[in-house]
């Protein structure tokens, strides 16, 4: 049935599809694809509680505010940790969207990880509600990026979704739209960044900021033994515990690698949980199709060789696979439209 304030609404707002990750935000609207990503930073002067900046610019100030500004991340392990600052980095990313007018009030579908709470994933929907949005859907975030990895998710066969985010990785087998075997592991990037930055305090003495230690992932970061990426190096900057004075350090792929062991680990023993876990018709499934690696994580170098080496199966690394979670996410919005039609809801 035709509702003409739904209508009005339609004109000064666009559906959104929202990863609303712990390291990074991604925004994809219908018709125009990811808008926006960036860093889940809120820089706020803690004398006024006012929001200084947001996203890229926040990230910059991290690890160099005076004392009465404060760089946050408001979610920690893919949940809301600070609801207040979570409902204004929302609004921000909303109002950026939509080049700041104000008589907007989409419709959004929001990734949350798999196993998270009701009390959390109310925290998640009265954040975007009062933030401005007029309806608000949850999907977990394997299935989201099932759904943006290209995967037939809603065939009656296995298909196996490695999600491996800032701060968790998602490992599940889906079926008929749903998921059949899951499990959500609190390790991610930010992990593997601690990781670096604790190898580097251990074995040089040498403390560096969470910037750095994230650059150093990306530039050298490896996961499975290669010459040309344990040949690698790069330059650190950091300060000296012995003395306290500015130091510069060269270090290898090799020694990230051995540092980035632990985190690696927990991720590939959950693979093998999870597909220990699988029913024999659906692990058949995956033995033919393989496993598919999303998320910002899935970026790192060996990964896929690391668990195809671990798991017997072959490993792919989808296209784009920071951003299939909130591709996922539009297109399951545009489902959800389709089938109220088809329902004739409203």
């Amino acid at each position: 049935m035709f509702q003409p304030f739904d209508y009005l609404y339609s004109l000064f707002s666009n559906d959104m599809g929202v990863d609303l990750g712990t390291a990074n935000t991604l925004v994809y609207v219908k018709g125009r694809g990811v808008v926006l990503s960036e860093p889940s930073i809120v820089a706020l002067n803690d004398e006024t509680g006012a929001v200084l900046a947001v996203g890229e610019k926040a990230k910059e100030m991290v690890g160099r505010t005076p004392a009465k500004i404060r760089a946050v991340r408001p979610m920690r392990d893919g949940v809301i940790a600070d609801f207040d600052v979570t409902e204004k980095m929302i609004r921000y990313f909303i109002d950026k969207v939509h080049n700041r007018r104000k008589f907007v009030s989409p419709r959004m579908v929001i990734g949350v990880p798999y196993g998270v709470t009701e009390v959390e994933k109310r925290a998640v929907r009265e954040s975007a509600e009062h933030a401005g949005c007029r309806e608000i859907h949850i999907i977990e975030e394997p299935l989201a990026a099932a759904i943006g990895a290209g995967m037939p998710v809603y065939e009656p066969a296995g298909n196996m979704v490695v999600d491996i985010g800032g701060g968790t990785t998602e490992v599940s087998v889906i079926s008929m739209g749903g998921l059949v075997v899951a499990r959500s592991v609190r390790v991610g990037g930010d992990e593997m960044d601690k990781s670096i930055s604790r190898y580097l305090t251990d074995s040089y003495r040498l403390m560096v900021g969470e910037r750095t230690s994230e650059e150093v992932k990306i530039e050298i970061g490896v996961a499975y033994p290669d010459e040309e990426y344990d040949s690698a190096t790069y330059e650190i900057k950091g300060r000296d515990l012995t003395n306290g004075l500015p130091k510069t350090l060269t270090i290898s792929g090799k020694e990230i690698r051995e540092a980035l062991t632990e985190p690696i680990n927990s991720i590939v023993e959950n693979v093998k949980a999870t597909l220990e876990e699988t029913p024999a018709e659906l692990a058949a499934d995956i033995t033919d199709r393989g496993i598919v690696l999303t998320g910002g994580g899935a970026r790192l170098k060996g990964i896929d060789r690391l668990l195809s080496e671990n798991t017997s199966l072959p490993v792919t690394i989808t296209e784009d696979p920071l951003t299939c979670v909130v591709r996922g996410s539009g297109e399951y919005l545009d489902q959800l439209k389709n089938s109220s039609n088809n329902l004739g809801l409203t």
